[in-house]
């Protein structure tokens, strides 16, 4: 089975502009891009894209690549004090003179759409999340409307990071999975991986996951969005060769990317809720 990531997007977004025009609310996305990377200035125009589709406003601040720690923070401030703009999204990653920790800490937890901030870190470990990151979100999304259900099962996440890794892993284990997390220093990472009921990959390396990696039947969930030596997009999983083993499998391109961006668009919606009180 194909887990078609693309598909639920748009019943998802379907939703977010349907609650909007019943509500009257006019929720309000504000991105932060520095610099002029090509990757990061086509994902924030796929962001607003997403917001226009929905009705949701978007604002842009674009900042030139020589801005410092306090130039970045002092644009996230004044985001912070406009009671309009319900969602701030700083575009990742920041050039490395840039403080991101610091960045990240300085958007206030209830416009933290992203879910970085330690404070809703923190809610997410403890069990009771608040705003999470919109990648691993959106795999929960995934995994509930196609009606596979983490309990019980054995939950294996490649990759540690703070955006992906961590935050699925705490996402699984509040489903009552039992997770395993492996990283570059994992021992015997086929012997791990070929465990699972459920394996996630983001560690973002071109078709990494092979058929040895894969239990018969795992649902397998590929978060990479890579290149190969011809240039062609591909994800961490050798999708030809691990499709046949599992039951279930996410394609690269339309499957979690897609899902990313509508979270980020249900979290906007869910946060200019909470500012309305509704």
């Amino acid at each position: 089975m194909i887990l078609n990531g693309k598909e639920l997007s748009e019943k998802r977004l379907a939703i977010v502009k349907s609650e909007i025009e019943k509500t009257g609310l006019k929720p309000c996305l504000a991105t932060v891009i520095v610099g002029e990377d090509p990757a990061s200035q086509l994902y924030v125009r796929m962001k607003h894209n997403a917001c226009g589709k929905v009705g949701i406003r978007s604002v842009g601040v674009e900042l030139p690549g020589d801005s410092t720690t306090e130039d970045v923070v002092s644009a996230v401030e004044k985001l912070n004090s406009d009671p309009a703009v319900h969602g701030i999204l700083v575009q990742l990653p920041l050039p490395k003179e840039i403080d991101t920790e610091k960045v990240i800490e300085s958007v206030i937890p209830e416009k933290d759409v992203d879910g970085f901030h330690p404070l809703n870190n923190g809610r997410l470990f403890s069990g009771r999340p608040d705003f999470v990151p919109c990648t691993p979100g959106g795999i929960m999304t995934i995994l509930r409307e196609y009606e596979i259900d983490p309990a019980g099962k054995k939950a294996v996440v490649i990759g540690r990071s703070v955006d992906v890794g961590r935050p699925m892993a705490a996402l699984l284990i509040n489903a009552d999975a039992t997770v395993t997390v492996c990283h570059s220093k994992t021992q015997n990472l086929a012997e791990e991986t070929s465990k699972a009921d459920i394996l996630i990959s983001a560690i973002g390396r071109a078709r990494f996951v092979g058929p040895e990696m894969v239990k018969k039947g795992a649902v397998v969930i590929d978060v990479g969005t890579n290149h190969d030596e011809n240039g062609k997009l591909c994800g961490d999983v050798d999708f030809e060769k691990v499709e046949p083993i599992a039951s279930a499998i996410t394609p690269v391109p339309g499957g979690v990317g897609p899902m990313t961006i509508a979270t980020l668009m249900e979290n906007t919606l869910e946060s200019a809720r909470r500012h309305a009180n509704l």
